[in-house]
C-alpha cells in the first residue's frame, strides 16, 4: 500500500476517475476550515475544497482586527460579559465562556505560525472597538487582519503533505447514506467536471450570505451554500432571523458597499447627519461606540428623518499621516473614489455584514447529521446571540474550527492509516499543496434570467426583511419568493445552484424572522418593538419539511 499522496494513482494530473476519497473533507478555505484542516492532518489525509481561489475568503476581507484578552488591562471574565451584553439575551454562556477562555492560547499559537500582527515596540497593540470595556482588538497592517491570518494559515497548510487545498471546486449537495453524511459532490470549474468525494466526516465552513441582500459588505462569494447543502440534507438551522447589518458601509454612487470598519470609530470618528449635525447622543449614551444594531437603526432612523441616503463618517479630526498608518487599506480605497478621509467626510449607510444564525452546532463544531460539522459563520454556535460583538467572529472561526476538527478525530478515527489511502477504493484528486493553483477559463456570464432572480431576491431582502422589519413586510417577502420560478436544469452550474441556495435561505430568513415576534438584537420588528423573554428567550429552529419551532 503506497502513503497518501504518493504514487501514480494519486497524481491529480493523471487520475482520470470523477470519484475521490479522503479521510476528512473540508469545504471552505477561511480561518475556520484552514485550522480544522491542520487540526485534522495530524489524523489522516484532508481535502480542502474552496469554490474560488483559495485566498478568497470573507476572512481575507475583514478589516478591524480579533479581539482576544490577552492585553495587561483586561480580563477574560470581561470580554465574556462584552459579549454576552452585546448579544441581548440570545448567547448561549458555555459557548461564550469556551471561546473567550480557549482564545489566547489560539492566537498565541497563529503567532508561533508567523502571523504578524502590529505591535507598538516588542508589545502587541490593542485597539478598542463599539462595546468592548477594553481594547482588545489585534489587528496586522492596520485594517488588513483577516488578509494576514489568512496568508498564514495557508502558508502552515502547504507545509503538510497529506493536506491538499482545490481550488475553483464548487460543492454542489451533500451524499447523506442511513442517516449519516458520507461525502460530498462538487463541479470542478477550471473544466466542469462533476466529481463525488467521499470521507469519514464532512466539515462545512463556507462562511455567510451576505449576497442574499441589495446593499452588503461580503464578497461575491457568500452565497450561503454551506447552510443551503445542510439544510436540503436535513441538518437543523438556527437563528435565521438574525442578520448583523454594519452601520458604515461606504456610500458613493457606482462603488460596492466597502466596508468602513468599526475601528475608525473606536479611533474617534464621529457620525454626522446630512445637516452635520452629531447626532448618535439622541439614541445611546455610548454614541458612536453603541452596539452594531443600534448605530444601524440610528443611522436608519436619522436618513428617514432628513430624507436622505446616507450619512457622513468623520474622520476630519485625525491626521492624514495617522489615517494612513492605521488605515492603509481604507485611505487607499477612499482615495479611489475621490474622498480624503483627513479631509473629506465619508458618506456612510448600513448594509448586510454578518449572520449571527447557520447550521446549529454543539461546542465542537457537531451538527445534528452525525458525519457533518461546521464552524465559523456557517455555523450557529450560539456565541454571537442575536448580536455579534466586533471582532468576535474570526475569534469564533478559529477556536471553533480547531475544536472541530477535534471532535471530527475523535467521532471518526481512520485508524493507523495515518493518511494513507484506503486499499481498494477511489483515491483522492487533490490540487496538491505544492503545486500552483489552476486558473479556470474565463466564467461564463450569468443568464439574464439569472440575473433578473438574483436582483428580485436581494431587492425583497433588503426592503421587506431588512434593517426594520414588521409582519406586513415579511408576509410580503414570503409571498414574493414563493412566487419566483427558479430556471429548471438538469444539470445546473455553480451560479444555478448559488440561486437555489440563495432563495431557499431568504425564505428561511423571512420565515424565522416572522415567527419572532419581538425585537432582540440585530431583528427589530417594528410592531413588536420590545423583547419578550418570556416567549422568545429562545433560538428558533428550522428543519426541511418541519415547522420552524423555538427551543433553549
Amino acid at each position: 500500500m503506497l502513503p497518501y499522496g504518493v504514487g501514480k494513482l494519486l497524481n491529480p494530473m493523471t487520475n482520470s476517475h470523477k470519484n475521490h476519497r479522503a479521510d476528512y473533507a473540508v469545504v471552505g478555505s477561511g480561518i475556520a476550515g484552514l485550522r480544522a484542516a491542520i487540526e485534522l492532518s495530524a489524523a489522516g489525509s484532508v481535502l480542502v475544497l474552496a469554490k474560488s481561489n483559495l485566498s478568497d475568503s470573507a476572512t481575507a476581507w475583514a478589516q478591524g482586527g480579533i479581539a482576544v484578552a490577552l492585553s495587561d488591562e483586561d480580563e477574560i471574565g470581561l470580554h465574556e460579559q462584552d459579549t454576552i451584553n452585546a448579544g441581548d439575551g440570545l448567547c448561549r454562556p458555555e459557548a461564550v465562556a469556551l471561546v473567550v477562555e480557549e482564545g489566547p492560547k489560539y492566537i498565541t499559537q497563529l503567532i508561533e505560525w508567523g502571523t504578524e500582527f502590529d505591535r507598538a515596540g516588542t508589545k502587541l497593540s490593542f485597539t478598542r472597538e463599539a462595546a468592548h470595556s477594553r481594547s482588545r482588538i489585534l489587528h496586522a497592517h492596520g485594517d488588513s487582519t483577516g488578509r494576514e491570518i489568512s496568508r498564514a494559515l495557508l502558508a502552515r497548510a502547504h507545509t503538510i503533505p497529506h493536506l491538499h487545498l482545490r481550488a475553483h471546486a464548487f460543492t454542489t449537495e451533500l451524499i447523506v447514506e442511513r442517516s449519516r453524511v458520507a461525502g460530498l459532490r462538487f463541479i470542478d470549474e477550471t473544466d466542469g467536471s462533476e466529481h463525488e468525494l467521499r470521507a469519514e466526516a464532512v466539515l462545512l465552513a463556507t462562511g455567510g450570505l451576505g449576497q442574499i441582500y441589495r446593499e452588503t459588505t461580503n464578497p461575491e462569494v457568500a452565497t450561503g451554500d454551506g447552510m443551503a447543502i445542510a439544510y436540503e440534507a436535513g441538518a437543523v438551522l438556527s437563528d435565521m432571523e438574525f442578520m448583523q447589518f454594519h452601520p458604515t458601509a461606504l456610500a458613493v454612487k457606482g462603488a460596492p458597499r466597502f466596508l468602513l470598519s468599526e475601528a475608525l470609530r473606536g479611533e474617534g470618528g464621529v457620525l454626522r447627519n446630512i445637516g452635520l449635525e452629531r447626532f448618535m447622543k439622541r439614541y445611546h449614551e455610548a454614541q458612536e461606540l453603541a452596539p452594531r444594531d443600534i448605530v444601524a437603526r440610528a443611522i436608519v432612523s436619522e436618513m428617514y428623518r432628513t430624507q436622505s441616503a446616507h450619512v457622513y463618517l468623520d474622520m476630519t479630526g485625525k491626521t492624514e499621516e495617522f489615517l494612513k498608518k492605521r488605515f492603509p487599506r481604507i485611505y487607499e480605497t477612499c482615495a479611489g473614489y475621490g474622498l480624503d478621509l483627513a479631509t473629506d467626510m465619508a458618506p456612510v449607510c448600513p448594509a448586510a455584514h454578518y449572520m449571527m444564525g447557520g447550521v446549529k452546532t454543539d461546542l465542537s463544531g457537531r451538527t445534528s447529521l452525525p458525519g457533518l460539522y461546521a464552524a465559523g459563520e456557517t455555523a450557529a454556535t450560539g456565541v454571537h446571540g442575536a448580536n455579534r460583538l466586533a471582532s468576535n467572529s474570526l475569534l469564533e472561526g478559529l477556536v471553533f474550527g480547531a475544536r472541530a476538527g477535534q471532535a471530527m478525530i475523535e467521532d471518526a478515527p481512520v485508524g493507523k492509516r495515518s493518511g494513507a489511502a484506503l486499499p481498494g477504493s477511489p483515491a483522492p484528486l487533490p490540487e496538491n499543496s505544492s503545486a500552483p493553483q489552476k486558473e479556470p477559463p474565463k466564467a461564463a456570464s450569468k443568464s439574464s434570467a439569472v440575473c433578473a432572480l438574483l436582483t428580485k431576491i436581494r431587492d425583497v431582502m433588503w426592503q421587506e426583511v431588512g434593517i426594520l422589519r414588521s409582519a406586513k413586510e415579511l408576509t410580503d417577502a414570503i409571498k414574493q419568493l414563493q412566487t419566483l420560478e427558479l430556471p429548471k436544469s438538469e444539470k445546473p452550474g455553480r451560479a444555478g445552484h448559488e440561486l437555489r441556495n440563495l432563495h431557499a435561505l431568504a425564505l428561511l430568513i423571512a420565515r424565522s424572522g416572522l415567527a419572532r415576534e419581538e425585537s432582540r438584537g440585530s431583528h427589530y420588528r417594528s410592531d413588536f418593538p420590545y423583547r419578550n423573554d418570556e416567549d422568545f428567550g429562545k433560538h428558533s429552529a428550522a428543519q426541511k419539511s418541519k415547522d420552524l419551532r423555538f427551543e433553549a
